[in-house]
């Protein structure tokens, strides 16, 4: 052969290798199994029993209260775990009437079923008892949903009925709700072979790629009720010397807009957006515009295919027309410039 045309072909193998390995490794961690759990997205229907009192008033970050979960499986059998559970939050201790659980499972109580592996999960669960509880609880399972098709490091997530005998004395009383089972942070690092650090960390030394990412999703669902440098509702994920946001909780968002929210940072209404990434360079900023705009289909197509979900029909026109909004803004140039560009904090 032709040593000109072998010089050519080794310099194109070197140039294109940095690609193929890092192409390797993302197709590797697409392909990473996911706990049985979450790989199924069909809605799992779920029994849960315990007191809401007690919940709130007897749990804290180390005590949690022992209970049982059962949970249909695919031949339509129910099948029941031991668990502890305890609150999370603390402002909805206050102001709701249900509050967010953290679920822990012994190993060996796991062992042979659908919750193998997992040995720690969140569910979130309605605020109230209003009439559009289980709707807010679809419109922010959208939310995590969305996130999953533009950022590579995301949570894992499944929509659940719930079943809940809540224990009041002697009485008991039922709940028909909606739920979402969220996978624990360090599933997250173990499928990227990372591991989740507890430090706050300036935005500018994170991955700027995803973190860009993550402050359009934030202004596209309409919320401000995060911190990636605080991990306020976030988690900071170190892979390979780098650091990748982790976005969680979505509930005090324009998006789902739940009744018992009030508007933040001198806003007008729950559903005004506002900006609140970090001034970046403009190529990068540009690059996931570009990213966004070219995946306004598929994400609108996630909101529509939930359409059958909400019990009020207007609840979801709401949606969609929210997030269909976002796409009016950044693909305006000057609605880019006023209402993101412009915006970027210091």
């Amino acid at each position: 052969m032709n040593k000109q045309i072998i010089y050519v072909l080794l310099i194109f193998h070197l140039t294109l290798m940095p690609f193929l390995v890092a192409q390797n490794s993302i197709d590797s961690v697409a392909t990473e199994s996911v706990s049985p759990l979450f790989k199924e997205q069909s809605i799992l229907p779920l029994k849960l029993s315990y007191s809401n009192k007690e919940l709130k008033k007897n749990t804290n970050d180390s005590t949690y209260i022992k209970t049982k979960l059962s949970y249909e499986d695919v031949n339509k059998q129910w099948k029941e775990l031991k668990i502890e559970i305890r609150a999370r939050g603390k402002s909805r201790r206050e102001i709701c009437y249900y509050v967010p659980v953290k679920i822990k499972i012994k190993k060996s109580k796991s062992e042979g079923t659908l919750f193998e592996g997992n040995k720690k999960l969140k569910l979130v669960v309605p605020c109230s008892t209003a009439k559009d509880n289980n709707d807010n609880v679809i419109k922010e399972y959208i939310a995590y949903k969305l996130y999953e098709v533009i950022s590579p490091y995301h949570f894992k997530t499944r929509l659940v009925d719930i079943s809940l005998s809540e224990i009041r004395g002697k009485k008991v009383r039922e709940h028909q709700i909606k739920g979402i089972l969220i996978e624990d942070d360090k599933r997250v690092a173990k499928r990227h072979n990372g591991k989740i650090t507890e430090r706050a960390i300036n935005p500018l030394a994170q991955e700027d790629i995803v973190c860009v990412q993550n402050a359009f999703f934030q202004y596209m669902i309409g919320n401000v009720d995060f911190s990636i440098r605080e991990q306020h509702n976030a988690k900071l994920l170190y892979v390979d010397k780098i650091i990748y946001p982790l976005a969680y909780d979505f509930d005090i968002s324009g998006l789902v807009n739940p009744s018992y929210g009030t508007p933040p940072l001198g806003m007008k209404s729950m559903t005004e957006r506002k900006f609140r990434g970090v001034e970046r360079n403009m190529g990068v900023m540009n690059q996931v515009r570009q990213e966004y705009i070219e995946k306004e289909n598929l994400i609108l197509s996630i909101v529509k295919s939930f359409e059958n979900e909400f019990e009020n029909e207007s609840e979801y026109e709401k949606a969609i027309a929210y997030i269909s909004d976002f796409f009016k803004i950044i693909s305006n140039e000057q609605k880019y410039k006023n209402d993101i560009v412009e915006q970027m904090r210091n």
